[in-house]
């Protein structure tokens, strides 16, 4: 990447960043807060915490798979030794996936979404 470009992303990211706290501070201080103004964002969290877990997941043991099968077409005796470990990483690895799941869900039960108290009138 040349200089200009380089020089030219850091100047936008630099306005972004300088002018990111003015959209905060031009909120109306007296203005009420409702129970929606965070529901969105935790909904959002929710969505992007499973769906990074599940593209990570997927992507991590897509590699360790084929790493695995290369080192046993490369070696064919070393299938068992290679074997075990692979099953324990990708075990670890979607532990991982199921550990993101479970916050994705608790971070519903805070929107209200499970329970389904979120909508009714009060």
């Amino acid at each position: 990447m040349s200089f200009t470009r380089k020089l030219w992303l850091y100047a936008s990211a630099f306005i972004a960043a300088l002018c990111a706290p003015a959209m905060a501070f031009a909120a109306d201080a007296d203005a009420p807060a409702n129970k929606f103004d965070t529901g969105g964002w935790v909904a959002l969290g929710a969505a992007i915490a499973i769906g990074l877990a599940a593209f990570g997941g997927t992507t991590a043991q897509g590699k360790a798979t084929a790493a695995a099968l290369e080192g046993i077409a490369r070696q064919p005796s070393a299938a068992p030794r290679i074997q075990t470990p692979l099953i324990l990483g990708l075990a670890l690895i979607e532990s991982l996936v199921l550990f993101a799941f479970v916050i994705a869900f608790l971070l519903q039960m805070k929107l209200g979404g499970v329970t389904g108290n979120l909508f009714q009138a009060q």
